[in-house]
């Protein structure tokens, strides 16, 4: 066998280089705190997620009930609403109420706030569709800043 010396500078040099290792990876140094949040956000997210696809149903088949249609129409074509609103009247993203259609007949009772820009204001209205046609009872607008109501009439 051949003996071969060497210096001290290069034997350092190599010990250092045998035992240097690659840096670990990503998961072998985080899945400790990554595995228990996974687990407990997970089911969070999607259960959010759920509720909001929920309420984004909702809403949007309230939005496209007759009755929500007319009652948007009636407060858009009045005057007296664009006037104390301005014009472009816009309904917000949420609304308040119900509606039961079953066929011919139904009735609606929907709270729809509506905004333009000289102010906000909310739509009532309270409807009975009987053979195809809805016929409302109560159908007003009160303006937010003022308190006043502005009657649509039947």
């Amino acid at each position: 066998m051949l003996d071969v010396h060497v210096s001290g500078a290069e034997e350092i040099s190599m010990e250092s280089f045998a035992q240097t290792q690659p840096a670990p990876g990503w998961w072998s140094r985080n899945w400790k705190w990554f595995v228990p949040t996974g687990c407990c956000l997970t089911p969070l997210v999607l259960g959010g997620a759920c509720v909001a696809f929920l309420v984004l149903v909702i809403f949007g088949a309230l939005k496209q009930s007759d009755a929500y249609k007319i009652a948007v129409a009636r407060a858009k074509a009045d005057s007296r609403v664009v006037a104390a609103l301005g014009a472009p009247i816009s309904e917000r993203w949420y609304l308040y109420g119900n509606t039961n259609v079953n066929g011919g007949s139904g009735d609606a009772d929907l709270s729809i706030p509506i905004s333009g820009p000289k102010g906000k204001g909310t739509i009532y209205a309270v409807a009975t569709k009987s053979a195809g046609e809805w016929t409302y009872s109560k159908l007003e607008v009160k303006i937010d800043s003022t308190g006043e109501t502005i009657d649509l009439g039947p």
